[in-house]
């Protein structure tokens, strides 16, 4: 699988070598990552990456891949499949950016990506979710064309589906 290119961002999938790195919070000394890359939430995506690797093989395209802008090929994030779609085509995604790339369209940009090379792949829905209070998150989806399907006392949730 291949990187996909949006108009200022580059989805590369992650390799066993980079998730070990993230994993690690350490790059090598061709990595280029902005300050607070990996995130918390990057570490733990790297971890489960490593382990789905171990025991069944590279889940790409349905996998996970580090946000990088186009203009200076730095790390800002991640976004990516929870695992590969389900019996009935469904998959869960998971995005998100270090602070200084918040709030300048990175994580829609890279979303709609994701939902296009997903239904490019037969998957039949993406669904996604963020707490109640992430009002960001919430935006992020709704900008990518997904609509709020529910909530529990937590989160609302969220999903984009097609015809198969």
């Amino acid at each position: 699988m291949g990187d996909l290119m949006t108009e200022r961002l580059v989805l590369h999938p992650i390799s066993v070598d980079e998730a070990e790195q993230m994993a690690a919070g350490r790059p090598d000394a061709e990595a280029r990552w902005e300050p607070g890359f990996p995130t918390e939430g990057d570490v733990s995506v790297a971890k489960r990456f490593l382990e789905h690797f171990a025991s069944t093989g590279d889940p790409q395209p349905f996998g996970p891949y580090v946000i990088r802008r186009r203009s200076d090929h730095r790390a800002i994030g991640g976004v990516g499949f929870h695992r590969p779609p389900d019996e009935h085509g469904n998959v869960t995604i998971g995005y998100g950016l270090v602070p200084s790339a918040r709030g300048k369209g990175y994580a829609s940009e890279a979303l709609r990506a994701l939902l296009s090379l997903a239904r490019a792949e037969g998957a039949a829905s993406v669904k996604g979710d963020a707490d109640h209070d992430n009002t960001a998150s919430q935006q992020v989806m709704r900008a990518a064309g997904m609509r709020q399907v529910g909530e529990d006392e937590r989160v609302k949730f969220y999903a984009i589906s097609w015809s198969r």
